[in-house]
């Protein structure tokens, strides 16, 4: 049986530190993923991203599972290359480029992704 639980704030057991719930959920990624980029990619883990696209070298695209309410979204990227850049925000994606130097593009064998937002 499925329960509900409903609180305005959520507290620690000495009641000195508390914070709301809607700080919480607005404050949490809505969607990641670490991704393998190098030979045929992998996603080693993830939430709420339902695939990725290999555009080309150091060029991926992040689809999620379920949308996001707009494209203004912030999204975060990091990887093991030198530079690492999103460069496109969509309801249904977003994409990142790795770069080995300030303009050689470079597939990396570890990316991460985070993206903040309100889902649809």
């Amino acid at each position: 049986m499925a329960s509900i639980l409903r609180v305005n704030t959520i507290t620690d057991a000495s009641s000195n530190n508390s914070t709301a719930t809607s700080t919480i959920h607005q404050g949490t990624a809505k969607a990641w993923a670490e991704l393998n980029g190098t030979g045929t990619i992998s996603l080693d883990d993830n939430f709420n991203v339902g695939s990725v696209t290999d555009n080309g070298t150091g060029d991926y695209r992040f689809t999620y599972s379920n949308a996001f309410s707009t494209g203004n979204n912030s999204v975060q990227g990091t990887s093991n290359a030198v530079h690492t850049q999103a460069y496109d925000s969509q309801t249904t994606y977003a994409e990142l480029r790795t770069y080995g130097s300030s303009t050689t593009a470079f597939d990396t064998s570890r990316t991460n992704l985070a993206v903040f937002g309100d889902l649809a």
